[in-house]
């Protein structure tokens, strides 16, 4: 009989930590602050590596101007030993990422890494003075400016095309 007793031990000790358990985790979940939305992005000052790129790079440096102060930009880079690869990244207002990228690199190479293997559509449209042609990928979408020499101008990201139109109308080379 000592060993039948033994095993109701050992089951109702094991019942009683399991109880101590939740209460514990409850406690944790109920009383400790935990805030389930997304955090704040700050934005970047990216004036500085603006004016550096256009003096440095061998082609005209692109950046929006002109967009809401919804636009938050939030990385920025300059790669001279790069092929001159700018990068001019912004949280749009309806919080999709939207990236600006301009490199010197051969077309077909830079375009895979910039819109993260989208492909061409075949579909163009008249922005500004520019002609841009669609791409559409599983992760980025993509507008590629046609008709530059020396550099490649890439709007990708994210977000829509309506979106990504808004940035290519925005943009500015002075």
């Amino acid at each position: 009989m000592a060993g039948k007793n033994g095993k109701q031990k050992t089951a109702r000790d094991m019942i009683l930590s399991m109880g101590v358990i939740v209460l514990v985790a409850g406690f944790v979940y109920l009383f400790i602050p935990h805030d389930d939305s997304a955090p704040d992005v700050k934005a970047v000052d990216y004036r500085v590596e603006l004016l550096t790129a256009r003096r440095a790079a061998s082609y005209p440096v692109a950046a929006p101007q002109g967009l809401s102060d919804a636009w938050k930009a939030t990385s920025v880079r300059f790669r001279g030993d790069k092929f001159d690869a700018w990068h001019l990244g912004f949280r749009d207002p309806e919080g999709e990422y939207v990236a600006v990228e301009q490199s010197t690199q051969r077309r077909p190479i830079f375009l895979d890494e910039a819109t993260q293997g989208a492909r061409e559509t075949g579909k163009t449209e008249k922005i500004g003075d520019g002609t841009w042609t669609r791409y559409e990928g599983g992760r980025y979408d993509a507008l590629v400016l046609e008709g530059t020499k020396g550099s490649t101008t890439v709007v990708t990201g994210t977000a829509s095309f309506a979106q990504l139109t808004k940035m290519a109308e925005a943009l500015q080379t002075k």
